[in-house]
């Protein structure tokens, strides 16, 4: 009798560590696009929260309050992330300056060129991303416009500096 609820105990945990562990696990996708590499690509089309695996990156590299300029690719959001919250809680606005850094703390401004046409635009960082190695910067369709970055082409060469970066009241609380 005790060897069957062994069994049965074994079973039920083994299940329920199953189901918890395949919460975890977000899908895959294999596409480079620039309108598929927006911050909530590699997630359910439901959720907008970043996989646990992209969380535990982001918070390895950890944020960037020291101003420094930073040069890589941009890609901007894809017209289905329109109305899905981002990072910071608000509503992704195609028409907004808003932009995705994995570095850059939540709420920073930065100015953002695009090294190719010289042309400029400040954003506000609401949200977290892009997960595409060698992008540092997602922005808005407007901003990507004002940037002169086609659709045809996607990505940009790009310079961001960062304007302003707010201070980390979490840490000064604590002390």
């Amino acid at each position: 009798m005790s060897k069957l609820l062994y069994r049965y105990a074994t079973s039920i945990a083994i299940g329920a560590a199953c189901l918890v562990s395949g919460c975890a696990i977000a899908p895959g996708s294999d596409s480079n696009s620039a309108r598929d590499s927006t911050p909530s690509a590699n997630s359910r089309e439901t959720s907008t929260a970043p996989s646990q695996p992209k969380r535990a990156a982001a918070a390895k590299q950890g944020q960037d309050r020291s101003g420094t300029k930073q040069v890589g690719k941009a890609s901007f959001y894809s017209d289905k992330f329109a109305g899905r919250k981002m990072a910071n809680g608000t509503r992704m606005d195609p028409q907004d300056d808003n932009a995705a850094s994995k570095t850059l703390p939540l709420g920073s401004t930065a100015k953002v060129t695009n090294l190719d046409t010289g042309r400029s635009a400040v954003v506000t960082i609401q949200d977290r991303g892009p997960y595409v190695k060698g992008r540092i910067v997602d922005v808005s369709p407007a901003t990507a416009r004002e940037l002169g970055i086609s659709r045809e082409d996607g990505v940009a060469n790009v310079e961001v500096v960062p304007l302003s970066v707010p201070s980390n009241t979490a840490s000064e609380a604590k002390r």
